[in-house]
């Protein structure tokens, strides 16, 4: 009853955010219950029960990154919620339990609506083609689809949870800390990773190389490789994710450079501060994307065998769930900005040069993702070729 009431006050964005949820939740759960079916309809001794189940890992990860910053700006967008908590009595540990059983309810309906629809069709509704999915024509253990469905209101409280410490961004809590600087030491390892990632993939791509043995196979129907060409990808991915924070508040100290006009120091001052708030979501959202691109163009390449609707599927939902990270953490951010830009309205400042440096904060960081995210996807290109 008590998340009933507080549904009554959602708006759009808090309605957004937990359809959203509920929905990439509904969609993990078909791929479990596929994968259930699939184990039931197979012969004895078939050993492809496990590789359903891992592909079934990226989505369930991308549920748990979602919830996790969703949870994380909530206190942020409604303080009025969070306010109204406290002087309810509420401390900073059950508040965050509150936000975090809020976002395990969403996965916990979204699952409790595909396990009723899988049950449905496998009431001798589905076609000849979706027997072997839904296993039918064997008996269902009760405690298989409960077990699989339960991982998915656990891992979205879980990261929820973790997501929301108890001694910052609630009531009664400690600031957090808004360091905005990033260390020379993290920097120059970023630097170091991307570096040596780059230059072993193309010591892996040389002409000498190119009769090199690919023993390791890729799922998706990728093709092949070999450990120094997924090694030096991995390793340049990981430092230019790293790099990310780094080069957004390196652009917005260049914008801010020299004698900036207002909207350049605004824009500038803007971008270096949220750097750090926005680095994590936005080189997971260019990797995501770069990923995906480097799969589709393989993919549809001449004489590739193409692939499964699971995988397309799998992207797809993996994409929507790190688009929603970082509009959430957008909206955080905007939330976080907002008595400053009052205090400029009221000295002066006009609504156009607002928008303008808000215009110019997001081009900068734009550049920064489609920099890091192109060099993702052309490392990961050469290590598919």
């Amino acid at each position: 009853m008590f998340y009933l009431r507080l549904v009554r006050g959602y708006r759009v964005l808090d309605l957004g955010r937990w359809l959203l949820t509920a929905t990439a939740a509904a969609v993990v759960a078909a791929f479990l219950l596929r994968a259930l079916g699939r184990a039931l309809s197979d012969p004895p001794g078939a050993h492809a029960t496990l590789e359903r189940l891992l592909w079934c890992l990226p989505p369930l990860l991308a549920i748990g990154w979602f919830t996790a910053i969703a949870a994380r700006a909530l206190p942020t967008q409604r303080p009025e919620r969070m306010a109204g908590l406290t002087a309810a009595g509420a401390g900073p540990r059950w508040i965050r339990l509150l936000i975090a059983g809020e976002l395990a309810l969403a996965c916990a309906l979204g699952a409790v609506a595909t396990l009723l629809l899988f049950l449905v069709l496998r009431n001798n509704i589905a076609g000849p083609s979706l027997a072997p999915e839904l296993g039918m024509g064997v008996p269902l253990p009760p405690a298989a689809p409960v077990a699989l469905l339960a991982l998915l209101p656990l891992a979205g409280g879980l990261a929820a949870a973790a997501a929301v410490r108890p001694g910052e961004r609630l009531p009664g809590g400690e600031e957090p800390d808004r360091a905005r600087h990033f260390g020379p030491v993290r920097t120059s390892a970023a630097v170091l990773l991307t570096i040596g990632g780059i230059l072993t993939e193309l010591y892996a791509l040389r002409p000498a190389a190119a009769y090199d043995p690919r023993t390791l196979g890729l799922p998706a129907d990728l093709g092949h490789t070999n450990a120094a060409l997924l090694g030096g990808w991995a390793v340049a991915t990981l430092g230019l994710a790293l790099l990310t924070g780094p080069l957004l508040a390196g652009t917005g100290w260049l914008l801010a450079l020299g004698r900036p006009s207002p909207r350049r120091l605004l824009a500038g001052r803007g971008l270096t501060g949220a750097a750090r708030e926005l680095s994590a979501p936005l080189a997971m959202l260019a990797f995501t994307v770069a990923v995906v691109l480097t799969s589709v163009r393989h993919w549809v390449a001449p004489g590739a065998e193409g692939t499964g609707l699971l995988p397309a599927a799998e992207a797809l939902l993996t994409t929507g769930c790190m688009v929603g990270a970082v509009l959430a953490r957008l909206a955080e951010l905007r939330a976080l900005r907002r008595p400053g830009s009052t205090a400029l309205l009221r000295l002066g400042a006009s609504p156009r040069l607002l928008f303008g440096a808000a215009m110019l904060r997001w081009a900068a960081a734009g550049s920064v993702v489609l920099a890091t995210g192109a060099l993702t996807a052309v490392l990961g290109a050469g290590m598919l070729t």
